[in-house]
């Protein structure tokens, strides 16, 4: 097996149009990166999730303008929830255990991140603005790219590298467009970057063998310019070449 590593995107879905889309940003980062992007619509089908996953080298779950459920980490809803789309949460927990099954890299973004979490048994903060105390301002609206908060990091944090080259400091700047964000840490996951308030910025997977990596922030607004930001779909796109040849030299 040779060949450019294939990532999965899950889409979004426009409910008043019926129409499954995303952002070109995802595509534009996996492709620039040396990955194909392919696309998989929400259609919670076992069958299908299996099918599409068993040709992939790994999964990028985007943001989304909606918000996960709370009934699946046993909450009620808050005020402040924004829309739920059953046919978003459905898929990406479907594909998120397929892609466990399968051992595949997975870069989770904003939502993203937060699905996976949740997921692995995690729970969420609903609402950061009345849930946090004194919280930074994290839905920075216009300009999309500019990084409007500080960041900082442990020392294991698959990023750190190179973090440090960019500042010294321990700390970086992102972007931020996010009014919810993780709360208690799910299984086999370690919260390894965080915001002045408090609010988790990044998780990764306590477990070796491959890249299972989520930010809060979003690094497909930024790649072209951000070197942080290019490093993590260079990083991300790298490991699942490593996943396609591992499959290619293994057992026919």
């Amino acid at each position: 097996m040779s060949g450019r590593p294939k990532i999965g995107i899950t889409m979004r879905l426009e409910i008043e149009t019926r129409r499954f889309y995303l952002g070109r940003d995802y595509s534009e980062a996996i492709v620039s990166a040396g990955g194909d992007a392919v696309h998989i619509g929400l259609i919670p089908d076992k069958e299908y999730i299996e099918s599409t996953l068993n040709g992939l080298d790994g999964i990028l779950l985007p943001g989304s303008d909606t918000d996960v459920d709370p009934h699946f980490y046993g909450e009620e809803p808050h005020r402040n929830l924004k829309r739920v789309v059953p046919e978003k949460d459905e898929t990406d927990r479907m594909v998120i255990n397929a892609a466990e099954k399968l051992h595949l890299p997975i870069l989770a973004i904003c939502y993203g991140m937060q699905a996976l979490n949740v997921a692995r048994g995690g729970s969420l903060v609903q609402d950061i603005d009345s849930q946090i105390v004194d919280p930074v301002k994290h839905e920075q609206g216009i300009p999309l790219a500019r990084g409007s908060h500080t960041i900082t990091y442990s020392p294991n944090w698959l990023l750190s590298d190179a973090a440090d080259d960019i500042s010294r400091s321990s700390a970086v700047r992102v972007n931020s467009h996010h009014h919810q964000a993780v709360g208690r840490v799910g299984g086999s996951l370690e919260a390894v970057a965080f915001a002045a308030d408090g609010v988790i910025e990044s998780i990764q997977d306590t477990r070796g063998g491959r890249m299972v990596l989520g930010v809060q922030w979003h690094p497909e607004l930024s790649w072209a310019d951000d070197r942080l930001s290019r490093t993590i779909f260079e990083r991300f796109v790298a490991n699942c070449a490593e996943t396609r040849g591992q499959r290619a030299s293994g057992p026919a």
